[in-house]
């Protein structure tokens, strides 16, 4: 939230004060470090106050103050946005993690959870009940900011982005009231909602569409970089005609020795797991696997998989690419910069879109890109007191070099704050009425969150 007068911090740290007591955190706080400190390290950030709210009432409460005290505001909930949009200079933080009620009522294949609820606490949750909602494949991630951005992943060509299983959805808007969004209640705010992000209101209630699926036959294969020309090309070949139920990750991560290795990770999610079978061994013949982890397993239990590949405190820059196909350029620079990664901690990552996720119609939701693709993270790590400028350098090359072989746009949850241009031409056709949706809705354009939407004069 921004203002053009004057931040009252003294008053609003009073009446906040009033309505949480002990759950209002300032510098100084014992908890305030805690409630500040966000995964990515290259974040620092210093807010002004921290509301730890416990349910809408407070988050709607403390809207209404930081709107008469002109503090700008900014949103936590899981806290995994990269680039730390979590936090605001001198701002409110209104901190999410205590709204992490899960309910899951398996009569109509349905879970709710708080705005604050995360992948991990979701899917243990609808676990006994044989249940998953689609998520990303970092559990740690917060489940409204994965969704409202779109939410790729495992399960995607079989069961669509975690923004097509979104049902609805209870949120405070910027003056404070409190409305639903599905089908039948505010249809434009849902449309808006799946895919335009969260600057449209904080969301603090998800109802998504569960899927009965028992287990998965997935797993890493991973392979030695003098193989990944042949492995990437391979990949894409493979991927091209998968079958819905088979989504493939691939990309590159550090070795045992810090040295680069290219990796397939596969997620099959038919309901007979050997009908896989075939296809696991079409990608254990792309190379010489070095490692080969496949079997079956809960869905949950494989995304425990990527658990170790994110490090707490590190530091942290990504850029993004939507490829249209992986053509033999895009390989080579794929594979030239594994070769030259600036960072034994650095990796790419190469996401798999296809299947149902193609099959929702392009303006039933805000989310702008709906043919197949492959979205590419290309994700700068280094450790805290080195020089950040050579893994800058070393994303923003990537990016460049791949950007005459990609889509417009890119995927909205990771583009920096800075590509307004880029998060434009992510929404495409739906653009114009996005914007019209978030000018309704916070005419003051008083929210921003990821994607930083550019202003409506942009």
């Amino acid at each position: 939230m921004s203002s053009a007068a004057t931040p009252d911090v003294a008053t609003a740290a009073a009446r906040l004060r009033a309505l949480l007591g002990d759950r209002l955190h300032e510098p100084g706080d014992a908890a305030y470090a805690t409630t500040t400190r966000l995964w990515n390290g290259a974040v620092q950030r210093s807010p002004a106050l921290v509301a730890q709210c416990l349910d809408a009432g407070e988050v709607a409460d403390a809207v209404r103050i930081a709107a008469r005290c002109h503090l700008p505001l900014s949103v936590r909930s899981g806290g995994h946005d990269w680039a730390g949009r979590a936090l605001r200079d001198g701002g409110l933080v209104l901190d999410l993690t205590g709204l992490r009620t899960v309910r899951v009522d398996p009569d109509t294949a349905t879970v709710t959870v708080g705005g604050g609820t995360t992948a991990a606490e979701l899917l243990a949750a609808a676990r006994p009940y044989d249940l998953v909602v689609p998520s990303g494949v970092v559990d740690a991630v917060g489940m409204a900011g994965l969704s409202l951005a779109g939410g790729y992943g495992p399960l995607c060509g079989r069961f669509g982005l975690t923004v097509d299983n979104l049902l609805g959805a209870e949120v405070v808007l910027a003056d404070g009231r409190r409305v639903t969004a599905d089908p039948r209640h505010d249809a434009e705010l849902y449309w808006a909602l799946r895919g335009g992000g969260g600057n449209l209101g904080i969301v603090t209630e998800l109802r998504f569409r569960a899927h009965r699926l028992p287990g998965v036959l997935a797993g890493m294969i991973i392979f030695p970089l003098a193989e990944a020309p042949d492995v990437l090309r391979g990949y894409g070949a493979l991927v091209a005609e998968a079958p819905d139920e088979l989504t493939v990750m691939s990309g590159f991560l550090p070795g045992p020795a810090g040295e680069p290795v290219i990796f397939v990770c596969p997620f099959y999610s038919g309901p007979d797991l050997d009908a896989g079978l075939p296809w696991m061994d079409r990608l254990r013949a792309l190379g010489t696997p070095l490692v080969d982890q496949i079997a079956p397993m809960p869905y949950a239990d494989a995304l425990r998989m990527f658990d170790g590949g994110m490090v707490d405190g590190n530091h942290y820059l990504l850029r993004t690419r939507w490829l249209p196909a992986l053509t033999d350029s895009a390989v080579d620079v794929l594979v030239d910069a594994a070769r030259q990664v600036s960072s034994p901690f650095s990796a790419l990552a190469v996401h798999h879109f296809h299947g149902a996720a193609t099959r929702v119609r392009l303006a039933d939701t805000a989310f702008g890109l709906r043919g197949d693709h492959l979205l590419t993270e290309i994700i700068a790590v280094w450790a805290p007191g080195e020089r950040a400028e050579p893994h800058r350098e070393w994303a923003e090359r990537t990016s460049e070099q791949l950007a005459p072989h990609a889509l417009p746009g890119g995927y909205p949850n990771l583009l920096a704050p800075e590509e307004t241009d880029r998060v434009r031409l992510a929404y495409g056709a739906n653009w114009p009425r996005l914007r019209r949706a978030k000018h309704r809705y916070d005419p003051r354009e008083l929210l921003t969150a990821v994607p930083t939407l550019p202003p409506s004069a942009h």
